[in-house]
Parts: structure tokens; sequence; C-alpha cells
């Protein structure tokens, strides 16, 4: 490893959630308003995620009073707090910027539905196990 890559290694945060286009996210980002600072929060829909390691950066879309409003993040910034997803959307393309021309239920992106399959088939996995425990009673 060189030196820039050590020096990237260093500043990329630990835990960082996946991100993909048609996520709903929330992002704490801290504001500096004169001497103070505080965390301010921005939920939106992921409409493109770019870049790769330290320079990785996603815009979110939201609509406010009629108005689109898009802000780019940096993912590693140490001016970002932390991001909640919220919800995963079902998309099929990589950048959304179709969104922005759309309105009210126009915009709206299925959730994605995959994953609480998964959970539940684990789930259905555990009573099994519990009935093989009645197994070596039947041996003795």
């Amino acid at each position: 490893m060189n030196v820039i890559q050590q020096l990237e290694k260093e500043q990329q945060k630990k835990k960082i959630p996946a991100l993909r286009a048609g996520d709903t996210v929330r992002v704490h980002a801290k504001v500096v308003e004169g001497t103070r600072e505080r965390i301010q929060m921005f939920e939106g829909t992921v409409i493109r995620v770019t870049g790769g390691g330290l320079r990785q950066n996603f815009t979110v879309r939201r609509v406010t009073h009629g108005v689109g409003v898009e802000r780019t993040f940096m993912i590693h910034s140490p001016r970002i707090d932390k991001i909640d997803v919220l919800r995963h959307g079902d998309v099929r393309q990589g950048r959304l910027y179709y969104l922005r021309g759309k309105v009210g239920r126009e915009a709206r992106i299925r959730e994605r539905r995959r994953q609480v399959a998964e959970a539940e088939g684990v789930e259905a996995e555990e009573p099994e196990e519990a009935a093989g425990e009645t197994e070596p009673s039947e041996e003795s």
C-alpha cells in the first residue's frame, strides 16, 4: 500500500450503510451557524450514488412545499453524523433523474421486499431445530 491509500483508509468511516438508488434515507448533517454547531436532518430519496472509496458520494432529493431540493453528500465526510436507511426502494435504474419531472403519486417508488422474505425464512428454521432436540431422547 502506498502512502495515499493508507491516508484514505484512515479517514474512511468504519460503519456505513449500503446505499442504492431508490432508498429513502435520513442524513444527519452537522451545520455551523456562527459559533454554534447543530445537527440538521435531510430526509429524501437517493437518486444517485457515485465514486468509490473515500470519494464516494450520494445525492438525496426531497420535495418541500412543492419545490424539489437536491443535496449531495460525501459518505465519509466528517460533516455527516450518521445515515439512517428508512426504506429500500425497488428500482431498475442506477440514476433516478426522471423523478425531477414527476410530482406526487407519480414520484413514488415501490419498496424492495426481498430482505423481509429472507428474515422470515430464518424464523421458519428455528422450530425445526427445536424438533431436532427431541430426537436424542428416543435413542436412550
